[in-house]
């Protein structure tokens, strides 16, 4: 379980960051979109976030500082889960822009909230997992004994 929990956390954070990265001005538009941070502060957090995005993921896929890249994307799942919530309380129509894209929504489209939250939030889950037990099978952690104990605690080979 801590392998698949590692690598679906990764693979989501590499699609998520590479979706974005080629158009960084779509990514500032979904940030800014949230009305939640200062102008300048959302400008940085929309360049910078994709790129945040595919290092962590990255960092879990091979297994490499896991725990650390784990608790970094939990905590950025949580903050995408609150962003998420925030503009639904604050009456926002606006697309989440977690896989590109984002901004406001265009007539007659629908946000998905409930759903992208959901999403996000068991993401949260995948990431505490992975902070809790240690990082599975083929993970570099354990080949280079870093991140102390490097067993299956949590695994199972189903």
């Amino acid at each position: 379980m801590a392998t698949v929990a590692r690598l679906v956390l990764g693979g989501v954070l590499i699609a998520a960051g590479a979706l974005k990265i080629g158009n960084p001005a779509d990514s500032v538009v979904a940030v800014k979109a949230y009305q939640l941070l200062p102008e300048s502060v959302a400008v940085t957090v929309g360049y910078a976030l994709p790129i945040l995005e595919i290092v962590v993921g990255v960092l879990l896929v091979v297994g490499l500082l896991t725990r650390v890249a784990a608790a970094i994307a939990g905590l950025l799942m949580f903050a995408f889960v609150f962003g998420i919530g925030w503009a639904w309380a604050h009456g926002l129509r606006i697309d989440c822009g977690c896989f590109g894209g984002g901004g406001q929504l265009g007539a007659g489209q629908e946000p998905a909230y409930a759903l992208d939250i959901l999403r996000d939030f068991g993401l949260v889950l995948l990431g505490a997992w992975t902070v809790r037990y240690p990082p599975g099978r083929f993970a570099l952690d354990g080949a280079l004994g870093l991140g102390g104990d490097s067993g299956t605690e949590g695994e199972d080979d189903s």
